[in-house]
């Protein structure tokens, strides 16, 4: 009896120790969100006064800037064209790759599989001069549609990698009842495996999500047209040269991360089943 009260005190004292550290980690992820938010309220002057804390008096004029301001809107749109669509092309090559090299059994396999995700750990930024070069001759600079195909390469070698890992571990008896059943690659891949897929397309597409929607360095290559300008590119325009109103700044940056906290609140318990279920299992 003795030794089950004290190895439950010690499981006690390790959930303990584990939710003392997830809550530290947490209160340091959403201590700069905190402070972002707040000052978003503020006038310019007021936020030295005391920056980590809410307004004496809310200020929603900041707000009323971005939406009266055409520029800012034109802004959100780009880059919420240029995020889904790349999204969308990610998902849909990275679900057919990573389908082929599930299905494709060999030597050949496992080194274009190598191959493929080895772009996980090479930072596609070190290629910009060649691929501004290429983005020019192909008639994409100063369009959002240059953007899109440097996406989709960035994004792929993990959507390759979790998809991968994830198809290898549905059981092989749904894909050959479907060939039993006379069906096609495609028409098992489009009915059998894409609905099983969902929680690894969420990982992937959040995963992705961040990294698409706060990119400037690409935009900043590629885009001096007012009219192209993604949103965080069009933030730029907010920094003086010698002084900015960073509430207005704030205010903006807030905005843009509305869509990707709605989109990981509707989608996080598909993120945490694709993380635990395709992506840990490789």
């Amino acid at each position: 009896m003795g030794k089950r009260i004290g190895s439950s005190l010690k499981m006690q004292n390790r959930h303990l120790g584990a939710h003392a550290v997830l809550i530290v980690w947490s209160l340091l992820v959403l201590f700069p969100l905190w402070v972002m938010v707040i000052n978003s309220f503020k006038d310019r002057l007021s936020i030295y006064n005391n920056p980590f804390w809410i307004p004496e008096k809310w200020n929603f004029a900041n707000y009323a800037m971005v939406f009266r301001d055409g520029d800012f809107l034109n802004y959100f749109k780009n880059s919420f064209i240029v995020v889904v669509l790349s999204i969308a092309l990610v998902l849909l090559f990275g679900a057919m790759a990573g389908y082929a090299f599930a299905n494709w059994k060999g030597k050949a396999s496992r080194v274009a599989f190598l191959f493929m995700i080895a772009g996980m750990m090479l930072p596609i930024k070190i290629a910009s001069i060649k691929l501004l070069t290429m983005v020019r001759g192909l008639g994409l600079l100063n369009t959002i549609w240059s953007l899109v195909p440097i996406y989709v390469a960035m994004g792929l070698p993990i959507a390759v990698f979790v998809l991968t890992e994830f198809i290898r571990e549905i059981p092989g008896e749904l894909t050959e009842a479907g060939i039993i059943d006379g069906a096609s690659r495609s028409k098992i891949f489009s009915m059998i495996i894409v609905p099983l897929l969902r929680p690894a397309l969420a990982t992937v597409g959040i995963y992705n999500l961040v990294p698409f929607w706060n990119d400037l360095w690409f935009p900043l290559i590629f885009i001096t047209d007012e009219r192209s300008k993604t949103l965080l590119l069009g933030v730029t325009r907010l920094f003086g040269q010698y002084q900015t109103d960073w509430s207005k700044v704030l205010a903006v940056l807030t905005l843009s991360a509305v869509p990707v906290i709605v989109l990981y609140l509707s989608m996080s318990r598909q993120f945490i089943r694709g993380l635990t279920a395709g992506a840990v299992k490789g």
